[in-house]
This record gives C-alpha cells, structure tokens and sequence, in this order.
C-alpha cells in the first residue's frame, strides 16, 4: 500500500483559519460508504442522525500551552561538522520548547526543540525565573529528553502561566483564548493534550442537550493527543511509517457503559479519530476476547489501515485531515473504501468545505 495513494490536492484557502461561532453551524457531509451517497448539512442537523439509544463516545482530554519560547543559560563553545571551534553558545539565546509527553521518571519529558542543534545536555533552558528545563538526551528521532524540577501537573501549571497555544502550522494566528482551541466538554482532571481532538469542536451546550432530549447517551474516553497523530506519512509505504504510543484511559464507569450498548445491540458513534484509536485499541488487547472492555489505564500504539477490522465503532464523527496522514488512512479504513473516501474529499473541496482542524465535519455511517 503506498502513501501516495492517500494524496490529494487542496486549496490553500480551504485550510480554515478559525473555528465557526457558533460552533454547531459548522458544516456537515453526511457519508453513507454502503450506498455511496454524501449529504450536504449543517453540523446541527446531526440530531437528525443519531438515534435514541445510541451512544455517543468522545475524548475528554484537555489541551494545555504546550509551546515555550526560553533562554539557554550556556557559554561553552560548539564545534562544526569538521571538530573545529564554532561561535560560542551565548547566553540568552532563544529557544523554543514543545512538550510533547511526561515520561515514566519524574520530572522527565519528550519535547520537540527549535533549534535543536544548538542544544547540548546538562544546559538549562529557561521560561520565566520559577520555571525551566535541564536538556538531558538528544534522541537519533531528533525528540529530547529533558527534565524539569516539579511533576507534570505543575510543568502543565506553569506552562498554562508562560506557554503558547499549541495550535497546528497551519493556523496562521494563535487564539487570543485557549477556549477557542478546548472541546466544551474537556475535563480539568484530563488535561494532558498538546493537540485538540479537534472533531469534538463542533459541539455546544446547547446541541448536547438537544441530544440528550432525543435518548442518546454519553460516554468519556481520554486519550492524550500528541503531535505524531497529525503527521503526514513520510515513507513511500504505508506499511513503513511507525506510529508513536499514546496515553489512553477508560474508567468503569464509561466500560459499563460501552459494555451495556454493544450487548443490547444499539450503536457507538465515536467523536473523533482519538476516540475511535482508544476503543479499537483497547478491544485489540487480549482482555477484549470476551468481546467486553475492561477498565484500562496506559499507552496504546495502534495505526488503523485499510483493511483494519473494526470491532466496537458503528458510526464516527471526524473532521476533513491532512493528505498522506494517518488519519486520513483511518477514515478510509472505516468508510471500507479509499477511492470513495477521496472521491468525497474532491467533493468537499468542489463544495469549498472547510478543512482541518477548525473546519467542517464529517459524519460517516
């Protein structure tokens, strides 16, 4: 399977630059992959969708200003690719520091950096006089380690203080709140993201409701979203890329949940690509045999194909992705048909969609 085969081409002026307010006049296409049809709707009309007894699954993760721009505390000399004496590593020079996930020791994360070339291990990295970063280990990824004197929930605190939204590069302008970049219903408790799940947007208090009023039914999932859920494939094989781990939860509560409506029968509808990665990816672990979840806390690596048998999502809410992405991959996975996958994503474009992250969605039945 080649990646090129995921392509497909989109105006620039299609990649939208902010999110609809308000959110649920978004637009919606209506996929139907058995029939091959597509309906053109508002994001509102998907009360007319879903059905009294379905339940709707979706991430609770909440974003937080994972982008710190610091300064280095170093003087040493660098050398150049030749050994030779370089320009010296002044102090306060600039650097910016993208958090990407605490690691399993205390204080320890993964961070992208910029420039990292002039990083060197043991040099501080400071954000503000009560906040800054020791650079530990340069990885052959090109990710570092990096470690901080406090636990997560403080490094998250402080950079929620003196960080920047984490919006994508496509996003010209930085949000003036991150409000604007948060689901309605992301959870204080499960702040963890340094990307939103972005299909999740184009939901308001009000729409739930509605739903609510109809029968549907809720249930949470946290998976923490991290920049490699975004990335465009880079290997001429799909077969080649490799998928980072991502941090999952599903408490009993929400297993209940789940475990009820598969076996009365009645539909999940997944709010996003993170959704349906963390029910998929829990029900391909060995505790799923018996065909019902089991509480799960802890890292799931999963990259959904064509040709990936789905196990648990019946319907799934998404927003249009990246050419060549995984996720792109993911819905073609569930629609059961590339070509027509990327026939209504011609057909988006035709109709002057909106694309990524804050623009229009897709309901696929």
């Amino acid at each position: 399977m080649f990646t090129k085969n995921f392509d497909y081409n989109l105006p620039q002026e299609l990649i939208a630059q902010h999110p609809i307010t308000p959110r649920d006049h978004s637009r919606l296409m209506v996929v139907d992959p058995a029939k091959k049809t597509t309906q053109d709707r508002h994001f509102y009309d998907i009360v007319d969708y879903l059905q009294k007894g379905d339940l709707l699954v979706w991430n609770n993760s909440k974003v937080f200003k994972a982008r710190l721009f610091g300064r280095l505390e170093s003087t040493e000399i660098d050398v150049n690719r030749d050994g030779m004496p370089d320009k010296p590593l002044l102090h306060n020079q600039e650097v910016e520091i993208f958090l990407v996930r605490p690691m399993e020791n205390e204080g320890v994360w993964k961070v992208l950096a910029k420039p990292g070339r002039r990083l060197k291990p043991g040099m501080n990295v400071r954000f503000a006089s009560d906040f800054y970063c020791t650079v530990m280990v340069k990885e052959p990824d090109g990710d570092v380690l990096v470690e901080f004197p406090e636990d997560a929930e403080t490094v998250r605190r402080k950079a929620n203080i003196y960080g920047h939204i984490p919006v994508p590069p496509y996003v010209k302008d930085e949000p003036d709140q991150l409000e604007m970049y948060q689901t309605v219903y992301a959870h204080d408790a499960r702040e963890g993201s340094v990307a939103a799940p972005t299909a999740g947007f184009h939901f308001t208090l009000e729409l739930i409701e509605k739903l609510k009023n109809k029968g549907v039914e809720f249930a949470e999932v946290t998976l923490h979203v991290g920049l490699g859920t975004f990335l465009p494939v880079k290997s001429e094989r799909v077969e080649d890329h490799t998928m980072h781990s991502e941090w999952i939860e599903l408490t009993q509560e929400n297993v209940d949940k789940i475990n009820r409506a598969k076996a009365e029968g009645r539909r999940i509808v997944a709010v996003g690509t993170t959704t349906v990665r963390t029910l998929e990816g829990v029900a391909g672990l060995a505790e799923y045999a018996d065909k019902k979840f089991e509480v799960y806390h802890g890292d799931i690596n999963i990259f959904i194909k064509p040709g990936f048998k789905f196990q648990v999502v019946d319907a799934m809410i998404t927003n249009f992705h990246l050419p060549k992405s995984t996720l792109l991959m993911l819905v073609s996975a569930f629609a059961g048909d590339r070509e027509f996958m990327l026939e209504c994503y011609k057909q988006a474009v035709e109709y002057k969609y909106r694309f990524y992250s804050f623009g229009d969605a897709m309901l696929i039945i």
